[in-house]
């Protein structure tokens, strides 16, 4: 598996997200004497895989770094409904001004590491491995992946830098599949080319001229047979379009390589947590 820095844009999103929500004061904590000290408790009211440490803990870091945060779950964590997560100490004012855009990195990142985990339960034992992809929330590309790699799931190309993905329209461009894989190897040795295919004789094309991932799009599961016998293990396959998670067991049967799916990013509900203060 490829070594990703999830974190090299860690603080500039956190500076961003905290940029979004107070601008210049946060009003409503101006009400509290700026003594005062509060003790809060952080707690998961569903079952759910905890993920968003490091962004919650850098909120209250960028904060106020006097912050004291004791945890009780490890990230990655499966935790039951009314759990408590972490406690929270100091200034009552910073903790609450924090509050919101921690819980919100919190939340999102916890639901898509719960449903990646859930998605990947269903491929247990076998082959087959779960991939994200690209439909990511916006400014939360490196979260995400992260989010997926604590639930569980595989991390697909990170964005449009780092592998190559040629689909429908870059092969109208190109000319045709044999034409679009010779010119993105030779341009880009020794970076993974895959070709995104609608049909079998596409999945054909890209056996021949050397791809080394080919996409099954939108494939039916006789098809999928019919093209994991066609390529032999000359390339690793993958299957896309639409994926739902009471399919994936039938998908993988067909012992592809991988079932990539935007709803594990996409497709989230956010996990319910709740801050409570303590009361002296």
């Amino acid at each position: 598996m490829r070594n990703i820095d999830y974190f090299q844009t860690l603080t500039q999103t956190v500076e961003n997200a905290l940029a979004e929500d107070i601008q210049n004061a946060d009003l409503t904590a101006d009400l509290i004497p700026e003594e005062k000290n509060a003790t809060a408790r952080i707690i998961c009211r569903e079952a759910a895989v905890i993920c968003g440490r490091p962004w919650f803990n850098e909120v209250f870091r960028q904060i106020d770094d006097s912050i004291v945060i004791n945890w009780f779950v490890d990230e990655g964590e499966q935790v039951t409904p009314d759990q408590l997560l972490c406690t929270l100490k100091g200034s009552a004012r910073h903790i609450l001004t924090a509050e919101r855009t921690a819980l919100n990195f919190l939340q999102t990142l916890s639901a898509t590491a719960t449903v990646t985990a859930q998605y990947v339960s269903k491929l247990k034992g076998g082959k087959t491995q779960l991939l994200d992809t690209r439909k990511t929330l916006p400014g939360l590309r490196m979260a995400q992946k992260y989010a997926v790699a604590c639930g569980g799931g595989t991390n697909h190309r990170i964005g449009l830098f780092d592998a190559i993905l040629i689909k429908e329209n870059h092969i109208m461009a190109a000319g045709s599949i044999a034409q679009a894989v010779q010119t993105a190897k030779q341009r880009h040795p020794g970076i993974s080319v895959e070709v995104e295919t609608e049909n079998l004789d596409e999945v054909q094309q890209a056996v021949d001229a050397g791809a080394d991932i080919i996409m099954l799009d939108n494939f039916t599961l006789e098809m999928m047979h019919r093209a994991v016998k066609l390529v032999e293990g000359r390339a690793k396959l993958e299957v896309s379009g639409n994926v739902e998670i009471e399919q994936l067991e039938k998908l993988a049967s067909t012992q592809v390589d991988f079932i990539s799916t935007g709803a594990i990013t996409k497709h989230i509900r956010a996990i319910d947590l709740s801050m409570r203060f303590e009361s002296h």
